[in-house]
């Protein structure tokens, strides 16, 4: 991407104002929607060259309506290190998609672990909540709200929340033997983070509710 594109993309974008925060959803007792829309795998470019790059920016730039490709850049930007860019990026195609979009869920939940693995687990928490706020009970939700939670030293809210993925699967979850066959899509320092979780949890499971 030649940098008077990236500068006219950002320029563009300016002035998004950020969401505020969402608090934690209302949980639930089980958590078996397999929410197989949230995971989509719709925002991998499929032409990385740099020519197909700048064709996607200028298409973004000239139609605001643009908002999966907007998102799609974004997601590629974080993962090439340009934070600020894919910040941007997904802001505006969020900002400009209807909630009731097929493509909302995928974008939010993607968008969220863009930011986890940018080292913003707040950013990251943010995303999911919100999409926990809109009555998404996914069987990925307790488990990944507990690897944000416990990064940012919320340690009593990512066992509350780990509880509800053992409630839910108790022979999936209660140990990690498992964690590599159901977070196949987890770094494995991500699976490390949340075999502590795990093991807090173990120490002391919570009753419910």
């Amino acid at each position: 991407m030649t940098r008077t594109l990236l500068a006219a993309a950002l320029l563009a974008l300016a002035g998004i104002a950020s969401a505020q925060a969402p608090g934690l959803p209302r949980q639930v007792e089980f958590y078996f929607d397999a929410d197989a829309s949230s995971r989509r795998p719709v925002l991998e470019l499929k032409d990385r060259s740099q020519p197909g790059i700048d064709r996607l920016t200028r298409a973004i730039e000239r139609n605001a309506e643009h908002t999966l490709e907007a998102a799609q850049l974004g997601h590629y930007a974080m993962q090439t290190g340009r934070t600020d860019l894919g910040r941007n990026l997904y802001r505006r195609a969020l900002g400009a998609m209807d909630i009731n979009s097929g493509l909302w869920r995928p974008v939010k939940w993607n968008y969220g672990w863009d930011l986890y693995r940018a080292g913003d687990a707040e950013g990251a928490l943010q995303q999911w909540s919100e999409l926990g706020n809109r009555g998404v009970n996914s069987s990925w939700l307790p488990q990944t709200l507990a690897l944000a939670l416990w990064k940012l030293g919320r340690k009593d809210d990512a066992i509350r929340w780990y509880a509800a993925a053992v409630r839910t699967e108790p022979t999936q979850w209660s140990t990690t033997a498992q964690y590599a066959q159901l977070l196949p899509q987890w770094k494995d320092d991500e699976r490390a983070t949340l075999a502590e979780v795990q093991a807090a949890w173990a120490a002391n499971p919570p009753k419910w509710p």
